[in-house]
């Protein structure tokens, strides 16, 4: 009877030796939570116009990264893109160009700021109405472009006209900083007030003008995810990639500075 039942203990012994064994040899015993996060669907992405460059190439990046999903872009104002998050259009993520319009969006996770990024004036190629500076713009007689003040890239330029006493006289107020950039490169206005990374993406078709007051509002960027995401894991992911050592390396390149 003793002889019995000290074989049945080593038996249960070898046994659980047996499972313990198989289970060091299991991935997901001995590494809990590495296994790759399995995305699908589309993740639709409200980003500041001035993303436009390197957020495409994010997307495209990321693309590769989890096959089987697709980044769509809404590329715009910040301003605008707040308003139409607020009225209820489908969106996972919300990067803007300024934190006043982060806020403006109650519906969303806790931000963070990811770059940051400075005023440069553009010109036409070889600056054909002689623009020397951030004064010029105060002259009637050159044609100017800016963003309207509820646009972040306007917002600055009034934070910077006002630092330094200039009246702008604008020709135009645009909704954008594309809209800006785009003014200067058809050769519609001697000058625009745009972000330095706008003009190193354009740089084939317009010159920078670089000025010191420039560092009187620079402008930091803020990204979060929505609370009503469609796609609620795909966002999480993408603002992660964008946070991600391979996302900072895209951002820098474009000009963007670390927060």
């Amino acid at each position: 009877m003793v002889r019995r039942t000290a074989l049945a203990a080593l038996a249960t012994v070898m046994a659980a030796a047996v499972v313990t064994a198989c289970g060091a040899d299991s991935p997901a015993a001995s590494s809990p939570g590495t296994t790759k996060q399995t995305l699908s669907g589309t993740v639709q992405v409200f980003a500041a116009a001035s993303l436009t460059g390197t957020f495409t190439q994010l997307g495209k990046d990321f693309e590769s990264a989890h096959p089987g999903v697709k980044v769509s872009f809404n590329f715009a104002g910040s301003s605008a893109l707040a308003k139409q998050i607020n009225e209820g259009a489908p969106a996972d993520v919300f990067a803007s160009a300024a934190p006043k319009n982060m806020d403006d969006v109650p519906d969303k996770g806790t931000p963070v700021t990811f770059v940051k990024n400075t005023l440069e004036i553009a010109v036409p190629k070889g600056n054909p109405g002689g623009i020397t500076g951030i004064k010029d713009f105060a002259n009637k007689d050159k044609k100017i472009a800016i963003c309207a003040q509820q646009v972040p890239c306007g917002a600055a330029a009034a934070k910077v006209f006002q630092a330094i006493g200039v009246t702008a006289q604008p020709d135009s107020l645009e909704q954008d900083v594309k809209a800006a950039l785009t003014k200067v490169s058809l050769g519609e206005v001697d000058a625009a007030l745009v972000y330095k990374t706008d003009v190193r993406s354009a740089k084939d078709k317009v010159d920078g003008i670089e000025f010191p007051e420039s560092n009187q509002a620079v402008n930091e960027y803020p990204i979060a995810t929505l609370t009503k995401a469609p796609n609620a894991d795909g966002a999480k992911a993408f603002v992660d990639y964008v946070l991600s050592d391979k996302g900072k390396a895209v951002l820098t390149a474009a000009g963007f500075d670390a927060p």
